[in-house]
């Protein structure tokens, strides 16, 4: 199936002004999040953008009211002092800042897991079986309720931060200990036998999908960000399970008051289909990364993505908002 190429809308990259690359932070994926970054920022300015890192919220802050920067390309990830909570995208609509990313309710949603998942089943959207899991509640019987094999993580962390994978009950002791001392709610959901997929989303375009295939039994930490033998295919499919399974992802991001991009993670259940896991608003950027290579399969090189994205910063019909300093 063939996908058309978006082009970018501007040649000059005196449109954006003066750019903050926001990274880093406080959140546990901090150096996920320095990575991406650094490897943005050198994208943007081998286009001749006037970009500069900033690391974390409180250094943005201090530096836009100082008038330092026109616009921000937002590589923060997670909570917590990420940027993906809403929290950053409430402050720079208070100050007037433009960036790039989902606003403050897209982004505020989709980090809270149980939340996202709720929206899609009011949705009529699939996706699996799944408990909330309140501070101080019992695994074990959440687990005897949905039945192994099930999958526990923190409903507001990304990057596979504190996800454990349950397949008997002796495996719920880590997770137990983990739950101790994690002051957030936890989701347990059905584990999906199946394969694993990812769809970036760009604007109202759905990227190829990407099947990932890692070494291990399954695409934890070390297989997204340290691994080299992990596969990456793309298109992941093909013919109606490819265009079904990006109007779905597109479906799971709107329906989640997502815009601009960000990337959607699914499975496919060997007896019930595709099944939607979770929405990452501010997708990494490193070698290991999803989205550029998705957008390289349909032509579009890091720089020129780099480039992509941070127009969506721009609003055209009120003009590019440069001049803030």
């Amino acid at each position: 199936m063939s996908i058309a190429t978006p082009s970018p809308r501007f040649t000059d990259p005196a449109v954006f002004g003066r750019v903050a690359v926001l990274m880093g932070g406080t959140s546990a994926e901090r150096e996920v999040s320095l990575d991406s970054g650094r490897n943005v920022l050198e994208a943007l300015r081998a286009r001749g953008v006037d970009a500069h890192a900033v690391d974390g919220i409180p250094a943005l802050i201090d530096a836009l009211r100082g008038k330092q920067y026109d616009r921000v390309f937002n590589i923060l990830h997670g909570n917590k002092g990420g940027g993906e909570d809403g929290v950053l995208q409430g402050a720079l609509e208070a100050l007037g800042v433009p960036y790039t990313g989902s606003k403050v309710l897209g982004s505020a949603l989709s980090m809270d897991k149980i939340r996202t998942k709720q929206v899609w089943i009011s949705e009529g959207l699939p996706t699996p079986k799944f408990v909330r899991i309140a501070p101080g509640s019992d695994l074990r019987a959440a687990a005897a309720s949905l039945g192994l094999p099930v999958f526990v993580k923190p409903s507001c962390e990304g990057s596979s931060v504190g996800v454990f994978r349950i397949l008997a009950d002796s495996d719920l002791d880590a997770a137990e200990a983990f739950a101790a001392i994690y002051a957030g709610e936890l989701l347990m959901e059905q584990m999906v036998q199946g394969d694993e997929f990812t769809v970036g989303i760009f604007g109202d375009l759905a990227l190829p999908s990407i099947r990932i295939v890692p070494a291990g039994e399954w695409y934890d930490y070390h297989a997204k960000y340290i691994a080299d033998d992990t596969q990456y295919l793309c298109p992941g499919l093909e013919g109606d399970d490819e265009t079904t399974i990006r109007d779905l992802a597109l479906r799971a991001f709107r329906a989640a008051g997502c815009s601009s991009w960000g990337r959607v993670d699914v499975m496919r259940d060997r007896r019930h289909g595709f099944q939607l896991i979770e929405i990452n608003t501010a997708p990494g950027m490193t070698s290991h990364s999803l989205v550029p290579k998705a957008a390289r399969q349909i032509g579009i090189d890091f720089e020129t993505l780099c480039w992509m994205v941070l127009e969506t910063s721009v609003d055209t019909a009120a003009g590019p908002e440069v001049g803030a300093r």
